[in-house]
């Protein structure tokens, strides 16, 4: 299975790989972690800026007729499996999805880490398709295949030759619906899981350090929870809660089928009626998930491990997910983010990296997709001899800046042209595509609210984008934390 964070990211990864409006198939601020306890020395990329219309002038239609969008078609099976299709015919390959409304956001209370559990589960087999024999089967037809978990969503994809779509249609339809799991293999899956706990996060003090921080943010939303689960209710996990999580969230209606590549939309309806038109849904929705109450008062904590090879501050805001309603905010709020850290000319880059500043790295990100609310994040390492408390007030100050004199005309247009830049990069991507899509329609978008994009994003302003700092980037509505060796590196 993939990993539920891409280690060593850099910043401008990040950026490229939320594309439009942050759209990933994982956490921005997981990566954004690892990528803080990896390095403090992140990559920033310049980017040419290129003359394009500013947003409420004449040329406005234009500028938005200039970003580039995909062919996508749509259509639902009878029961209810939603599916997206994406033409690409340069090369005669397909990347085939299937994404379940289902992720640790939705797990029973005392049962974190059954989502990522049940997806390594899907590999043990079926009554058809041996132990472990799913990867073999896909990887002699001469593709690839993984999967992944996030708080919102588990995915399970398979890249491959365009002739063979039917052949991984019909295997994940097959384990749709009929795994076999027995007490052994789900004990011995489960000791694989807390292995990948241990490795991936007890062993690592920013692993952990963001769960912390994360379970102090949300005060009672699932977002607080980590995908691959707290160790003493992993261990707890048997075969009766993965059978029940499997029962209650695998099904068509639950399920958004996506596929990019060489082939055409009937093609692809063909073959999901085939392989998946027969299979019965659940007939039930998804549950409501507790709602946040208001946040009164800011929260802080601090670590130390002597195992920090950088110290660094990492600061969270809870603030609006993408949506139709709030479409224009989470807008501004990406483009906020990059004019803060995107870049070497980016504004934290400039006051707390360059010349007598505090900072070795610095950033700032954005996650959009997300069901009901998301993050807005800023972090800072400081440089030796620095103290993380300077961080923090230079931090301060850069985003005090943007609530007393908001931003530039020219910062809102570079930010712009590098969101269109990375939009026709993605479109040379078709797995990117399929990943960006698949999220945004799991979690509840259109494709017609994803392809609206650009207008949101040419009508942004200015004022929009200062309105969102000094109304949702507030004390409140935050938890700072500080990671460290010892108490000294904290000034």
């Amino acid at each position: 299975m993939l990993p539920t964070r891409p280690h060593g990211a850099r910043r401008a990864a990040l950026a490229a790989a939320a594309l439009w409006f942050g759209l990933a198939g994982t956490s921005l601020t997981q990566a954004a972690e690892e990528e803080a306890e990896e390095t403090a020395q992140a990559a920033h990329e310049t980017t040419a800026t290129v003359s394009v219309p500013s947003p409420g002038s004449a040329s406005e239609d234009s500028a938005v007729q200039s970003w580039p969008i995909p062919d996508v078609a749509t259509f639902t099976l009878e029961n209810g499996m939603q599916a997206v299709v994406i033409e690409d015919h340069r090369v005669p390959v397909v990347t085939h999805m299937v994404w379940y409304r289902t992720g640790a956001a939705d797990e029973p209370w005392g049962k974190s880490g059954i989502a990522h559990f049940v997806e390594h589960l899907m590999f043990k087999g079926t009554d058809t398709i041996p132990e472990g024999a799913f990867s073999k089967v896909v990887a002699e037809n001469g593709g690839q295949d993984n999967a992944f978990t996030s708080w919102d969503y588990t995915a399970y994809f398979q890249r491959i030759a365009a002739e063979r779509l039917g052949i991984v249609m019909g295997m994940e339809a097959d384990r749709m619906k009929n795994l076999r799991l027995t007490p052994e293999l789900v004990a011995t899956e489960r000791d694989v899981v807390l292995e990948e706990r241990n490795s991936r996060t007890d062993n690592n003090p920013g692993a952990l350090f963001g769960e912390q921080l994360r379970a102090a943010l949300f005060l009672n939303h699932p977002y607080a929870v980590p995908i691959i689960g707290w160790r003493h209710e992993i261990e707890e996990l048997d075969l009766e809660d993965a059978k029940a999580f499997y029962r209650r969230f695998y099904a068509p209606d639950n399920a958004v089928l996506v596929v990019a590549g060489a082939v055409t939309p009937a093609e692809v309806q063909a073959l999901a009626e085939e392989h998946y038109g027969d299979l019965e849904p659940s007939g039930r929705p998804a549950d409501p998930r507790p709602a946040e109450p208001p946040h009164l008062a800011p929260r802080r904590l601090t670590m130390t491990d002597e195992r920090v090879r950088q110290p660094y501050v990492i600061r969270y805001y809870v603030v609006p997910a993408y949506t139709p309603e709030t479409a224009r905010e989470s807008a501004a709020l990406s483009m906020l983010s990059d004019i803060l850290s995107d870049g070497k000319t980016s504004r934290l880059t400039q006051a707390l990296e360059f010349g007598d500043g505090p900072a070795v790295g610095s950033s700032a990100w954005y996650i959009s997709t997300a069901k009901e609310i998301s993050i807005f994040g800023l972090y800072g390492a400081p440089k030796p001899g620095r103290t993380l408390e300077e961080v923090e007030v230079a931090l301060d100050a850069e985003l005090a800046r943007v609530v007393r004199d908001g931003v530039t005309e020219a910062e809102l247009t570079r930010v712009k042209d590098k969101a269109r830049a990375d939009l026709i990069f993605a479109l040379d991507n078709q797995s990117r595509l399929a990943r960006l899509y698949g999220a945004a329609v799991t979690i509840g978008l259109s494709v017609e609210e994803v392809q609206r994009w650009p207008e949101v994003a040419e009508s942004v302003t200015v004022e929009d984008i200062q309105a969102v700092a000094r109304e949702l980037l507030v004390p409140e509505r935050s938890a700072t934390g500080w990671l460290m060796r010892s108490e000294e590196e904290a000034g």
